[in-house]
């Protein structure tokens, strides 16, 4: 076999190959650096959380419309997600409990509740589907959301980078200047919960938030300053999509996990030769003291 038959014929032949790449490139440019402000913010299992919460608004949409259709299921994901942010935000602002445990608290519940509206009305495929989903069944209406979401993402971090990046390192700061932290807050996850609709309509809601923090864990082993570390995330994740799409292809296997098993491999590989990874560290020869 030739290289141009293992890395690129596919993409010529099929036209399920093309979608599923495209829906994997925009998801990286929309979900990596995301991921990056999530681990910056040490928010990074609240990407988990909220990948889970947009299960049940996924699931009635689904039953509502009597198939999976990705609009129906994106507007359902985004209202979940939404509402599970801001009773997280609300009951961390009023009882003792952190933002993140009122968020792992409601995830356990919005997953259970999902999966069980599903498993009532749908099949096991239908189940299977929401869960792990897949991404060679992307159509071009789910594409167009994905990159709809894609470039919502890429246009507000570019209005609100400053202050964004201010108010992950220093709040204090912002108030102090007269702006409001809390609305650069809610506006970040809301691009939060938009990049999980998109991650989870190829992805599915198990699998949407590897393209989000694998390339961002990634991305801080091979740099320090946030626009490196955003091109690095982006780059991996981007690349994570086009191998395990090449593995899923000739080997037959599962797209979706293929896909956050190659972003896994890289991970582990950043973490052994990385600049920053745990053998640099080990085996770091120190100073020579004067």
């Amino acid at each position: 076999m030739s290289l141009y038959d293992a890395l690129i014929q596919p993409f010529v032949e099929y036209g399920f190959m093309r979608r599923a790449l495209v829906a994997s490139l925009a998801i990286s440019l929309g979900s990596a650096p995301i991921g990056v402000l999530l681990m910056l913010r040490r928010m990074s299992l609240m990407g988990d959380a909220m990948s889970h919460a947009i299960l049940p608004g996924a699931a009635i949409a689904f039953l509502l419309a009597g198939s999976l259709s990705p609009l129906a299921m994106g507007v359902g994901g985004l209202v979940a997600g939404l509402a599970v942010a801001l009773l997280s935000g609300v009951v961390s602002r009023t009882t003792p409990l952190r933002e993140d445990a009122s968020f792992a608290s409601f995830y356990l519940g919005s997953l259970a509740l999902g999966v069980l509206i599903v498993s009532l009305r749908g099949s096991n495929i239908d189940l299977l589907h929401v869960l792990f989903g897949t991404i060679l069944a992307v159509d071009p209406a789910a594409l167009f959301l994905i990159g709809g979401i894609a470039s919502i993402t890429l246009a507000t971090l570019a209005v609100i980078y400053r202050p964004l990046v201010v108010e992950c390192f220093d709040p204090g700061f912002l108030r102090a200047v007269g702006e409001s932290g809390a609305a650069y807050h809610f506006l970040f996850l809301f691009l939060v919960v938009i990049n999980l609709v998109a991650g989870f309509q190829a992805l599915g809601t198990l699998m949407a938030v590897g393209m989000m923090m694998l390339p961002a864990a990634i991305a801080q082993l091979w740099a320090r300053r946030l626009p490196s570390m955003i091109v690095i995330a982006v780059s991996s994740a981007a690349l994570s999509g086009y191998l395990g799409l090449i593995a899923s292809f000739h080997m037959r296997l599962a797209s979706g996990p293929a896909i956050i098993l190659i972003a896994s491999i890289i991970y582990v590989a950043s973490l052994l030769a990385g600049p920053f990874g745990a053998l640099r560290r080990v085996f770091a020869r120190p100073h020579l003291a004067g």
